[in-house]
């Protein structure tokens, strides 16, 4: 019965991915279903089939832990699950910083979003996972519990980051979004860095950036825990 069950994950994992793309070659958005859409991006066609976007609603930045600055007007989109993303400098936030995020989210709900929840866009080193826990555990206590908490994460932290650590954000983060890329190109041996992803016990999805390189690798289809792709939309 144990093999039937692996087995039946495995068939899963690559069904989905199968259903999201990534297979090889260049990354066309057009075979994707969710996107990042970051300040300044342009409006492309391909949103209007997206299930899933992460919009970037604001930064708080290095000279200013008391305040998130915003970078858009307030959106409506009706069709998609939509993630209000704020990007992190620094970790060490003022209450005002949380409240206004608070207030944010329940603002872009009211709106008529269909709000999934809140993600933290944090480049985190793979060494400094403990203390990043320790942040996103007090943002978890201040967030209504309705709202879901997701972060994207470096392809460093599966491949080498301490399991102990990366086990503090089980049961606090419900999941993690790995970046294959930097800025507008994909890391170069990108596949090495996924030879220990199934070991990951939070729920995660891979984030491609549009027009890069990808070959999926084998690990991914027999990975439980995987969950799809993000494509990190680009203006041409």
């Amino acid at each position: 019965m144990r093999g039937l069950r692996l087995a039946a994950l495995a068939l899963g994992a690559a069904l989905l991915a199968s259903c999201h793309g990534g297979s090889s070659g260049k990354v066309d958005a057009a075979d994707y279903d969710a996107f990042f859409i970051w300040a300044g991006v342009r409006a492309q066609p391909v949103l209007d089939r997206a299930k899933v976007v992460y919009v970037l609603a604001g930064e708080l930045r290095h000279d200013d832990p008391a305040r998130i600055v915003p970078l858009r007007a307030l959106p409506h989109v009706r069709s998609a699950e939509v993630w209000l993303t704020i990007r992190v400098e620094r970790l060490d936030w003022g209450d005002t910083a949380y409240d206004q995020t608070v207030r944010e989210l329940a603002r872009w709900e009211a709106a008529g979003n269909r709000l999934a929840g809140l993600q933290i866009d944090f480049d985190a080193a793979t060494k400094g996972l403990d203390g990043y826990a320790e942040f996103l555990r007090q943002l978890r206590t201040r967030l209504p519990r309705k709202y879901r908490l997701s972060v994207t994460g470096l392809m460093d932290w599966s491949a080498h980051g301490d399991p102990a650590a990366l086990a503090k954000l089980d049961g606090v983060v419900d999941e993690l979004v790995v970046q294959t890329y930097q800025g507008r190109q994909t890391i170069p041996g990108y596949q090495s860095y996924f030879t220990r992803i199934a070991q990951l016990s939070i729920p995660h999805k891979v984030a491609l950036v549009q027009g890069g390189d990808w070959t999926a690798p084998p690990q991914l289809a027999s990975d439980p825990g995987f969950r799809g792709y993000v494509v990190f939309l680009i203006n041409p």
